[in-house]
């Protein structure tokens, strides 16, 4: 059954929703260290996708990564990093910095394609990326001034690891646009899978010797299961019936739910700074991706005109 466009939109909300726990349940932990807690997160999501992924698609999605090609492999890689830098990031920064650096994902995306693909982008982009840019640069640049240590704040080396996740991310869209512009189309699906199977194993020697307890790898369970391998097959259906700035949108309430999450749920209050810097990332992200879809509906109105072409 195919999602309404609505249903898309209500789903999506609950996605960034549970995307959004990764920091709050962090915080809850223990005795598991960062790797560790980067390798049972990515252990638990590659045995949900294990069971996940049959019952959906058929065994036949197995036989994508056998044929799946180079593309494919690049993919998962990508995956790998973005699934290792985020859990990293979190356990050496503030959830609000970590979330806030994410947030950069699509404009440095736009800007990936611009550079290796040529894809022209409208002066609305450029406009937002200088925005975002000076967010970034003033949330950075506090914390390098106050030496780059902890607190609500987070370390500057925390915020430098989250870069790499829209880093990957936008090699990884760069990648999929690339194939696509060749016919050759990824199925994001079993890339996500081999994401958690190469995350797994390039952070087990890290992980040992092991120091979670009993109820950390519950929680660890539920960040693998339900913040990480659910949300992400759920977010493939959306993006079947959303378009593109829409999702982008969609997708900002991750760092609305997850600042909020943590500073309710772990007294983790956000530092002005990342507070301040992150408002310019999330405007300029928000006015550029509510520009994009109102020039999309507009040209679908254009094009529904008596004589329109």
């Amino acid at each position: 059954m195919r999602l309404t466009h609505g249903g898309a939109v209500w789903l999506m909300v609950v996605v960034t929703l549970m995307w959004a726990t990764a920091g709050v349940v962090t915080r809850h932990l223990a005795q598991a260290h960062s790797f560790e807690i980067t390798f049972w997160r990515s252990l638990f999501t590659m045995l949900a996708l294990l069971v996940i992924l049959p019952l959906w698609r058929g065994r036949a999605v197995f036989a994508q990564l056998r044929s799946g090609g180079r593309e494919l492999w690049i993919s998962g890689v990508c995956w790998a990093v973005m699934f290792t830098a985020f859990m990293v990031a979190l356990t050496l920064a503030s959830t609000a910095s970590v979330l806030v650096t994410m947030a950069l994902g699509p404009l440095l995306t736009a800007l990936a394609a611009r550079i290796f693909i040529g894809h022209r982008l409208p002066a609305r982009t450029w406009a937002a990326i200088v925005v975002a840019g000076l967010g970034i640069g003033w949330m950075y640049g506090t914390q390098l001034m106050q030496g780059g240590g902890g607190g609500a704040g987070g370390s500057l080396l925390g915020t430098l690891v989250a870069l790499c996740v829209p880093l990957a991310g936008a090699t990884n869209w760069t990648v999929v646009q690339h194939a696509h512009a060749k016919g050759h189309d990824i199925d994001l699906v079993p890339a996500v899978l081999i994401g958690a199977v190469l995350s797994a194993l390039l952070t087990l020697p890290f992980a040992l010797p092991f120091q979670a307890s009993a109820p950390d790898l519950g929680l660890l369970a539920f960040l693998g299961v339900f913040q990480l391998a659910i949300p992400c097959v759920l977010s493939v259906l959306c993006a079947q019936v959303l378009k593109a700035p829409e999702v982008a949108l969609l997708a900002l309430l991750e760092v609305i739910f997850g600042i909020a999450l943590a500073w309710l749920g772990a007294g983790e209050e956000p530092a002005a700074s990342v507070l301040t810097g992150g408002a310019l990332v999330i405007g300029a992200l928000g006015f550029n991706e509510l520009l994009a879809l109102r020039g999309r509906r507009a040209t679908v109105v254009d094009n529904a005109l008596p004589g329109a072409h």
